[in-house]
């Protein structure tokens, strides 16, 4: 099988035109464009890189590659794919591998609505730049290639689908429900635009434990093969500590974790560059600027601020008397008449009510399954609000179908009739990371108990007593455990600004170089999810990376720089053959 990542010891101390850190949608991009700018490009991840065939796809895998960075201490290994940050307040799941979280995310690729860019939390600069902006959602949906599911014969809409619409119209909003924009293949069936081998979405469910299919769109079916094709090095297993200036130069320090030294403050080695991009993901990018700034490197007070969850927020609708067929097949092939379907397929667009929000549906992977069944079942006895009073036959039925679901497993019963509610809204976007012990911790008293989410918390229930289940609430959204929340979406730390003084990069990613003006370092910029300056209420990916796209046109521009986007390529790499 071949990689795309070199050999470690392949990594030395010399000099790059650009290194790249990270590769999840902003560094994969920015390696890519600038590979094609002729830049001798490096690109390091912190991750291991896995090829469809290598993700965990049991609970005993799973357990394997989970990481929890807790208060007091880190559980696991640090590559693990499943990297979650546990705060008093809120907790952060995020992908560690060569892809970063595109790997286990969702997959859904849409762009939010007008008023987002209306609430003033933008540079000007970017919103008198709507064409650049616009150029690059284009040139992101062309790579990404985001689509939705095509629903026909031989591929049905999936029950979760259904549940959903039927749910919209028994709330009298039939019209905001839609299927979701989605960056999986669903009919190549040999090599894609950048020459990777696929297979069209079997609809197992399972795309947030990685996909073993060839289907789904990551990073590494598009834009890290092409950063390869294009001459690009890519370094794994690779944990960029700090950056430091040097002159005209900057230098990128770094522990390998192929060998232990960093459990053991080994002296850091480092790679120098004329221009470095972050793009380690929210919590990474802010982590490694605010430990720089301790060794030393001047950066705008503002490092750190305004982290928002982008409203993200988790509930079930339990034992429905429709089915949701919501729980991936793992190691199972899922049937060809009934698959599970995308991990997101529909959504109720909301976004024109006050407060706005989308609610999407979910699918919990296959490997996951058992350990979700027993979880929400007990939280649906709980906490779970029941469906109006049906009398005696229906309470009957639904106790049959738990029955069923406690003897024949998720597939059936209860569990085969629960839908998992993937909310995203507006939160107020005040969490603050800082390093404590030299690891990143979110400090954001009471997030979870912001007005906005009692309202989504019953709109929930309206949606699910409308499809007669059961309203369950993430069991850490409760009391017991103080109305905490959950975040795949992490947003900000390094966000966007007119100057210093309210940012800390300007609108094309450039790191101010101070604390008070418009002043920026030559050759150091953030392009992730922190530079987002507000949560979107929307999956946020497709405008990190047409934020990315922008970067990169501005990068190439302020040099002289061209690059194209044709996609012929010379030495066409093939992961995964």
């Amino acid at each position: 099988m071949k990689r795309l990542s070199s050999p470690i010891a392949k990594l030395k101390s010399k000099k790059y035109d650009i290194v790249v850190i990270g590769s999840g949608y902003g560094g994969a991009i920015t390696a890519s464009r600038m590979a094609r700018a002729g830049k001798s490009v490096c690109l390091l991840e912190r991750g291991k890189e896995f090829q469809p065939g290598e993700y965990p796809n049991t609970f005993s895998q799973s357990s394997h590659e989970t990481q929890l960075n807790l208060p007091g201490s880190h559980v696991g290994q640090k590559t693990g794919l499943f990297d979650i940050n546990v705060n008093k307040d809120i907790n952060v799941v995020k992908g560690c591998g060569l892809g970063g979280t595109s790997l286990i995310n969702a997959n859904v690729g849409m762009e939010p609505g007008p008023d987002i860019f209306k609430n003033g939390s933008w540079p000007k600069a970017l919103l008198s730049d709507k064409q650049n902006l616009d150029e690059g959602y284009k040139q992101a949906n062309r790579m990404l290639r985001t689509t939705p599911l095509p629903v026909t014969i031989k591929r049905p809409l999936p029950d979760k689908a259904k549940a959903m619409k039927t749910g919209a119209e028994k709330m009298g909003v039939e019209s905001k429900w839609g299927l979701t924009p989605v960056y999986v293949n669903f009919d190549i069936d040999g090599l894609n635009h950048v020459g990777v081998k696929q297979i069209p979405c079997n609809g197992c469910g399972d795309c947030c434990s990685g996909c073993n299919y060839h289907a789904k769109n990551t990073m590494i079916m598009n834009y890290l093969p092409d950063t390869k094709n294009h001459g690009a090095e890519i370094f794994t297993q690779v944990n960029v500590r700090f950056i430091s200036k040097d002159g005209d130069n900057w230098n990128v320090h770094y522990n390998l974790l192929t060998t232990g030294d960093e459990e053991f403050d080994a002296p850091t080695d480092f790679i120098s560059a004329d221009i470095v991009v972050v793009a380690a993901g929210t919590l990474g990018s802010t982590e490694i600027l605010l430990r720089s700034k301790q060794e030393g490197l001047l950066c705008s007070d503002r490092l750190g601020h305004k982290f928002s969850g982008n409203g993200d927020f988790l509930a079930f609708g339990y034992n429905n008397d429709v089915a949701g067929n919501a729980v991936g097949f793992g190691t199972k092939k899922p049937p060809f008449d009934n698959p599970v379907g995308t991990n997101i397929t529909s959504i109720i667009d909301l976004r024109s009510e006050s407060p706005g929000m989308v609610i999407e549906e979910g699918v919990v992977p296959g490997a996951l399954g058992e350990a979700f069944a027993a979880i929400v079942s007990v939280a649906a006895k709980l906490e779970g609000h029941r469906d109006p009073d049906k009398g005696l036959g229906n309470w009957l039925k639904k106790k049959f179908r738990e029955v069923v679901s406690l003897f024949r497993g998720p597939h059936h019963g209860a569990i085969h009739n629960t839908l998992t509610y993937l909310v995203m809204t507006q939160d107020d976007g005040n969490g603050t990371m800082k390093l404590e012990d030299d690891r990143l911790r979110i400090d954001w008293p009471n997030a979870g108990k912001q007005p906005v989410f009692e309202i989504v918390s019953k709109k929930l229930k309206t949606l699910t007593d409308g499809l007669g289940g059961i309203y369950t609430q993430d069991p850490v959204w409760t009391k017991a455990f103080s109305k905490q929340l959950v975040t795949v979406h992490p947003l900000g730390g390094c966000v966007m600004g007119e100057d210093a003084s309210n940012g800390v990069v300007n609108h094309k990613g450039q790191v101010f170089d101070g604390n008070e003006n418009e002043s920026v370092y030559v050759g150091l910029y953030v392009s992730d999810g922190s530079i987002v300056p507000c949560p979107l209420s929307i999956n946020p990916s497709l405008t990190i990376s047409a934020l990315a796209e922008r970067n990169c046109m501005y990068m190439a521009k302020d040099r002289g720089w061209t690059f194209n986007y044709e996609f012929a390529s010379p030495d066409l790499v093939k992961p995964g053959n």
